[in-house]
This record gives structure tokens, C-alpha cells and sequence, in this order.
């Protein structure tokens, strides 16, 4: 009997919760670069994150932030970190993980990572995976 694929042929929506919509409205849009499309309150602010739906989900209290909610996959992490930098991002430092001079962590398999976080302390990040 063949496996099925439910979900195989269709478009994934990421979701990450916010308190302050302003704020994450803000950061998503004018520091990230991120398109707007849609405000639906008091539900979820809507963007295109390159094709992918990001709803940030409008909540009264963030649970505990627990790893990477969002990463991008980027050619050139060094630059995109540069570019993050020079928008006014800041990147996480953890300690015991040794990380570069601009943050960025290399693993073991060869992927390289760096970290942030949005207004409201959700971990995002970029890495260059090859």
C-alpha cells in the first residue's frame, strides 16, 4: 500500500505570538523587511515572509520563550548579519557556545547560525547552510 502525503503539496504558515502589535508591526516590517498584508484584529497581523504566510498572532501574555520560533536561510550569513546589524538587530551571545566575532555559531555538520530576538523575545535567526 503507498504512503499517503496529506500535507506534502501545500504551503506551510508560520505562526509566532506578540503582545505589543505596534512594536512587532515595526520591527516585522520597516527593520526585517517583511511585507504587510493584512491586520486582522484582534487576531494576527499578517506578512510575506518570501512566500510563506507569517501570522503573528495577537496573545495577552508570551509563554516561555524555548528555541527558534523563525530562522531564514541566507547564502551569506555573514552578510545578512552585517545587514541585520546595520538595521539595529542585535544578536544573542550564549554562553559555552562558541560564537564568532559577529555571533554566529558554527555546527558540527558544517550549517552556521546566529540569533535574535524580535520585540517580544521570540528567538529568530539566520543561517547558511550548505
Amino acid at each position: 500500500m503507498p504512503k499517503t502525503k496529506p500535507l506534502a503539496k501545500y504551503d506551510i504558515i508560520a505562526f509566532v505570538p506578540i503582545v505589543d502589535v505596534e512594536r512587532a508591526k515595526q520591527f516585522y516590517r520597516d527593520t526585517l523587511g517583511l511585507r504587510l498584508v493584512a491586520e486582522e484584529p484582534p487576531f494576527a497581523i499578517v506578512f510575506d515572509a518570501h512566500g510563506v504566510m507569517l501570522r503573528l498572532v495577537m496573545a495577552k501574555k508570551l509563554p516561555e520563550a524555548f528555541g527558534t520560533v523563525l530562522g531564514w536561510n541566507v547564502p551569506n550569513i555573514k552578510a545578512a548579519v552585517k545587514d541585520l546589524v546595520k538595521a539595529g538587530v542585535t544578536f544573542e551571545r550564549f554562553p559555552g557556545m562558541p560564537q564568532d566575532e559577529l555571533g554566529i555559531w558554527s555546527a558540527p555538520g558544517g550549517a552556521k547560525v546566529a540569533w535574535f530576538k524580535d520585540p517580544d523575545g521570540n528567538i529568530l535567526s539566520v543561517s547558511e547552510h550548505h
